[in-house]
């Protein structure tokens, strides 16, 4: 038996719901074999309303960790939190290095939960060394905005501005998550491939259990690509895996709930995606 090989190179929760936690239950249900390379430790204190603290590790234990899970023949890659500028160059230079298509680029800029981009710098880093690299680019609303260079999004007409503007920076396709923030309604993400604008819409679901529902889609992508599936339909089959996923959080405590990874594959009914070119 053999089994396509995807890889992570992100920050571990600790809580267990989002980074490279999320990326494994996730590649484990698209029935890849998933190997990590982690750039920090995210902790979050219990007796201060789940405060998260970022622990990063050495560059050296990086480039260890890359040179082992590279060594094995990857078939996707997807990144996640990238602490710092060298961070971001060496993680740009392992994919390079990989000659690998299949690039996912999830520019985690923030923690869940916090509002301050852990490192300034990253943005134009990203620009640099990742978004030429990548197949595609998963920002939400605020990291589309941070890569565009411009004003958060909070419209479809704003989200294709965005798009543009990223797509423009080097990455073959772009989608745009839209979130609870965009004045729309449904939970709608939109997919650029440099051509046409697509929309991608679902029923909102009302919950607050949402954690790790970005790592999530951004891993979905991911695998989907490793099994051989186009990019667009890639996204697609993504946004019901995610969908799901959010209708069937759950509460892990007072301060955060997660999405449930495995919904998709193990509950009844399918999540109607709408795909309409904007």
């Amino acid at each position: 038996m053999t089994m396509k090989k995807t890889l992570t190179i992100a920050g571990s929760d600790t809580s267990g719901g989002a980074g490279i936690q999320a990326d494994l239950k996730t590649f484990q249900e698209h029935g890849t074999y998933g190997m990590t390379a982690l750039t920090v430790i995210v902790t979050m204190d219990p007796e201060n309303n789940w405060s998260h603290n970022v622990y990063s590790l050495p560059i050296d234990v990086l480039h260890a960790q890359l040179n082992t899970a590279l060594s094995t023949g990857i078939d996707a890659i997807k990144t996640g939190m990238l602490s710092t500028e060298e961070v971001i160059q060496t993680a740009g230079e392992a994919i390079t290095a990989s000659g690998l298509d299949h690039v996912v680029i999830d520019p985690v800029m923030v923690c869940k939960g916090e509002d301050e981009v852990l490192n300034p710098g990253n943005v134009g880093a990203m620009v640099k060394y990742l978004l030429p690299k990548a197949e595609i680019v998963t920002p939400n609303l605020f990291e589309a905005g941070q890569l565009a260079g411009i004003k958060t999004p909070r419209t479809i007409d704003d989200m294709k501005v965005a798009a543009e503007k990223i797509h423009a920076h080097g990455a073959r396709n772009v989608v745009i998550k839209g979130g609870k923030q965009l004045e729309h309604d449904k939970a709608a993400d939109l997919f650029y491939d440099g051509k046409t604008f697509t929309l991608l819409e679902a029923e909102k679901t009302a919950t607050h259990y949402n954690h790790g529902a970005g790592c999530t889609f951004a891993a979905a992508i991911t695998a989907n690509l490793a099994n051989g599936l186009p990019v667009k339909e890639a996204v697609i089959e993504a946004k019901k895996f995610v969908s799901a996923a959010i209708a069937n959080g759950w509460k892990l405590n007072e301060y955060v709930g997660p999405v449930m990874h495995g919904a998709k594959n193990r509950f009844e009914g399918t999540t109607e995606i709408t795909l309409t070119e904007v």
